[in-house]
């Protein structure tokens, strides 16, 4: 997960991304600050703590408020250590609030540093502290001593342009790992049928017609049984056309072409150097491929246990198209307190919906953001297609966009930017998405998209 809207100027635009058909009165960038120190409800800090953290030992640099010199240690990469530590600092600083400034939102160190409420804990990304360190160091030079004193320097001299990190309810976090493996399954099946596409055009391509589709179970049996055309073809039709029927596929005609296919087939190559091991390979794939297959429907099944045991569930499963697998997704997104995201602009910026606008003299470039969570992007992006299907409004709005001369991609864009305000404010309301409320809003302003709704 990234912080704040960073952008670089270096940063290209791949060419055919309107991005300015996603711009409208509200700011595109805006930056998050934290608990600002001359605010009266604000808490002080009685230290600030950078830790560099690592597999195998952490480095810690630690500054008292009011002590003039910092202190450096490190601590192994073990429970114990880590937990002992902790208890010493509650009972020196008597359970005081301590700042820790560290490279990481996730993983082993903040989940030992979450449990304990003494401890507020400052995420930096990674590019942040990297800027940081180039401003003092311009050498380059860069070791994790330095780095934790670096951090801690940022928590004690910055605190008020930083925010600290709140973890969400446990109901919301233990549906965002859910959702973001599941989201790495469905990659790592993509993967995979790509390798097996890719191997089989080299040797096997009619294997591409017959087995099915990849990424189902029948594609899997079909190419361990049969990796080669030889091997196919050496087969009685009557055992391939139970093999078809065992895995649900009725159609007889398709069956029967299939089989009269594979009769008069020629095959690629016979270069048994090539034939040999890429058929190995592709046994290899479909081998791993099975496991992938078997778990995503599983995951579906937690998630979706999970995510109606949710107190938010109806808010979210009201928008149009978002159903069994975005609907949770949009709640991990937007999480369940109020008080993060201050405008729909925050929550378009942190997602990379929102492009970056940078502007100096006479010209302005509008470009896509890349300091951003891929999954929430990704989130946003896919439901807002989904809703295409489902809302007349978002169909008319994608129709307008395509017919500005925009691509698919950028029109989706588009309108995933309109959506990202719609669901804020039903969000921060705490009312559940209606369509005809929002199609009638759209009447009375007299939108140009009313027009194409009647």
């Amino acid at each position: 997960m990234r912080f704040g809207p960073l952008s670089h100027p270096q940063m290209s635009s791949p060419r055919g991304l309107h991005y300015r058909a996603c711009a409208g009165p509200e700011p595109c960038v805006l930056f998050q600050k934290g608990i600002c120190m001359n605010e009266p409800n604000a808490i002080e800090l009685v230290a600030c703590i950078g830790l560099d953290w690592a597999d195998r030992r952490h480095v810690i640099c630690l500054q008292a408020t009011g002590c003039p010199e910092a202190e450096s240690l490190q601590l192994e990469q073990k429970p114990d250590a880590l937990h002992e530590w902790i208890a010493q600092q509650r009972v020196r600083f008597q359970g005081g609030k301590v700042g820790i400034a560290i490279e990481q939102t996730r993983g082993a160190v903040i989940h030992a540093l979450m449990m304990y409420d003494f401890l507020e804990l400052y995420p930096i990304n990674p590019k942040a502290l990297a800027r940081f360190r180039e401003a003092f160091r311009v050498s380059g030079a860069k070791d994790d001593p330095s780095d934790a004193e670096l951090l801690m320097d940022m928590l004690r001299l910055h605190r008020n342009r930083l925010r600290a990190w709140l973890p969400d309810t446990v109901e919301t976090r233990r549906l965002q790992i859910l959702a973001e493996y599941r989201r790495k399954l469905v990659n790592n099946r993509i993967r995979h049928t790509n390798r097996i596409t890719s191997l089989l055009k080299m040797y096997f391509p009619q294997a591409l017609d017959w087995a099915g589709e990849l990424g189902t179970m029948q594609s899997c049996d079909f190419l361990q049984k049969w990796p080669t055309l030889t091997a196919i073809q050496q087969t009685r039709p009557a055992q391939l056309r139970k093999f078809y029927l065992d895995h649900h596929s009725r159609n007889l005609a398709l069956i029967e072409e299939r089989l009269a296919q594979i009769r008069t087939a020629r095959s690629l190559t016979d270069d048994p150097a090539i034939v040999e091991t890429l058929s190995l390979a592709v046994q290899a794939e479909a081998a791993q491929l099975r496991p992938v297959i078997e778990w995503i429907p599983r995951y579906d099944h937690i998630i979706a246990q999970q995510f109606a045991l949710h107190p938010e569930h109806e808010l979210f499963e009201s928008f149009p198209g978002a159903g069994p697998v975005y609907a949770p997704r949009l709640l991990i997104a937007l999480g369940t307190d109020r008080s993060r995201w201050a405008s729909s602009a925050d929550l378009q910026s942190h997602s990379g919906i929102a492009p970056v606008t940078e502007q100096s003299g006479n010209s302005c470039w509008v470009h896509r953001r890349l300091a951003c969570s891929n999954f929430i992007r990704q989130t946003f992006h896919e439901f807002a297609a989904q809703s295409i299907q489902w809302s007349s409004w978002a169909r008319a709005y994608y129709d307008q966009m395509r017919d500005r001369g925009l691509r698919h991609p950028a029109a989706v864009r588009a309108l995933a930017f309109k959506w990202i305000r719609i669901i804020y404010r039903c969000w921060k309301d705490r009312q559940p998405y209606q369509e005809e409320i929002h199609l009638k809003a759209l009447r009375d302003k007299r939108s140009p998209l009313a027009g194409k709704l009647d």
